[in-house]
């Protein structure tokens, strides 16, 4: 095969993103020449018409391309990332553990995807969340129970593709287990083979079962697995494993190539043609290397690697074939679905519905809550996790003020922590907001201290309630604008 040819097999491969509101020349150009798909982040979002615009300028230049997006409509959140999801994420659907809700949630996120033109969605999170102490998956996941992940991780599946946007079950083979964020460094999960197919492995099982198009792998070194290669790059765990023993026949896409666990080490380039040799069929490469220099050097350090002997020509064609197998699925999908409907304005009703019944309440409410006036919030910050926009809002003061006018809100982090965080609350009831109150000492302390001085606070957990502390507790299981309305409209005592 020419170069021209391999180079056309391997833009096919490629899912690079870029920025802009509008689709870079440079993109169309590569559509032209044979790029096979494109994913968008927030950056590339403003509102409906705009990204309905956006991908209909894509699929002019190329009408079967694959247009990817990272949602998992929870606290990671990109077609909202400018209010906040309006939709509960997993964790506050496992709270429930109602599959026809998810599958109902699912679906109703498919639509809203589907409406704008996009075809391929990298969720859900299919990780059982094992190690609470987990700085990256958390509220992401569905629970610790590998039997609640698996069906709930089947009914999101089975909704969003009902819709005609494939799902992409991720972080294969599970990064739950572990302490360390694969954005920075290379996770190590210790489990057993055993362990593994009692835990990590059996959501994995489910969505295969339920027809998932795409898997998308971790950057996670798995010993019991492969001793030596991250998931990614391991022909053990993409091969043997993903493909021969559970049998999955679609797509696999890695994670962003440009994450320091994988190009740290094999480098941007070479990660991408070592996921490739390994089994991988699609290269994410995400929103740190979003550029035409970083994509040619990707396609062109693949096409002289297969003319280096290092990945077989056999493998890229084999890879760009299931690329274009996904696209044929996501064309027929997308001719089956009826005319767009219009949808509301103000989010995902069903969404609400749902972050209504995830609220949990620990303790007495008596004389605590409805609240009898209006509330002082203080909200504990903690460190931006980067899978989470920086850009999307969360909070519990905002939607407060709007139910109990006169609501005042104070942010706090550990930085700027005054040795009493209750100033500003004299005589009215306190809020105390937290996100993963356990993984943070400085956060408990001053929580612990805030309680001595105002015992009648109300402690509101917005991440994974692992600790439940204070008098009265509301744990929302996740911080997206629904979750944040749900406590809310208890505090306010309108429902």
């Amino acid at each position: 095969m020419n170069e021209r040819n391999l180079a056309g097999l391997a833009a096919t491969v490629l899912q690079p993103g870029f920025v802009g509101t509008t689709p870079p020349d440079w993109v169309c150009r590569w559509l032209a020449d044979g790029l096979g798909a494109v994913v968008l982040f927030a950056r590339n979002v403003v509102d409906p018409e705009q990204v309905a615009a956006l991908t209909a300028t894509l699929r002019a230049e190329r009408p079967d391309v694959l247009v990817a997006i990272d949602e998992e409509a929870g606290d990671v959140t990109r077609i909202e990332s400018g209010r906040g999801s309006s939709r509960p994420g997993n964790l506050a659907l496992g709270a429930v553990d109602d599959p026809a809700l998810t599958e109902e949630v699912a679906r109703d996120l498919g639509g809203e995807l589907a409406d704008l033109g996009i075809t391929l969605n990298y969720a859900p999170d299919a990780d059982v969340n094992i190690n609470p102490a987990n700085p990256v998956i958390g509220v992401r996941s569905f629970g610790a129970d590998p039997q609640l992940v698996a069906r709930h991780t089947a009914a999101w599946v089975r909704g969003l593709q009902s819709a005609g946007v494939a799902a992409c079950a991720k972080h294969f083979p599970g990064h739950g287990d572990t302490r360390v964020d694969s954005h920075h460094d290379l996770p190590r999960i210790t489990a057993s083979r055993a362990r593994l197919d009692a835990g990590e492995l059996v959501p994995f099982r489910a969505a295969i079962a339920a027809g998932v198009q795409a898997v998308m792998t971790g950057h996670l070194l798995v010993p019991a697995l492969d001793p030596d290669l991250p998931a990614t790059l391991s022909p053990r765990i993409l091969g043997d494993l993903l493909r021969e023993e559970l049998g999955f026949s679609g797509v696999v896409v890695t994670d962003a190539v440009e994450m320091r666990a994988v190009a740290d080490r094999y480098g941007f380039a070479g990660t991408a043609v070592r996921a490739l040799a390994a089994g991988a069929d699609a290269i994410c490469v995400g929103g740190e290397r979003a550029d035409e220099a970083a994509t040619r050097y990707l396609r062109d350090a693949i096409v002289a690697a297969v003319l280096a002997g290092e990945l077989p020509e056999e493998r890229l064609a084999e890879a760009a074939k299931r690329v274009g197998q996904l696209a044929e699925w996501s064309t027929a999908a997308r001719a089956d679905r009826p005319a767009p409907a219009p949808r509301p304005t103000g989010g995902s009703p069903v969404g609400l519905t749902a972050a209504r019944r995830a609220v949990r309440v620990s303790g007495d409410p008596a004389g605590r809550m409805p609240l009898t006036a209006a509330a002082h919030v203080v909200e504990f910050a903690p460190p931006h996790n980067i899978a989470i926009g920086a850009e999307t809002p969360w909070g519990l003061g905002a939607p407060l003020a709007d139910l109990l006018p006169g609501t005042t809100t104070v942010r706090l982090t550990e930085a700027d922590l005054p040795a009493d965080p209750t100033g500003g609350a004299a005589g009215r009831p306190l809020v105390l907001v937290v996100r993963d109150l356990h993984r943070h000492p400085w956060m408990r302390a001053a929580v612990d201290r805030a309680l001595a001085t105002r015992p009648d606070a109300v402690v509101v957990e917005l991440g994974l309630p692992e600790l439940v502390t204070g008098r009265l507790h509301l744990a929302t299981h996740g911080a997206t604008r629904a979750a944040s309305r749900a406590a809310a409209e208890l505090l306010a005592g309108i429902r």
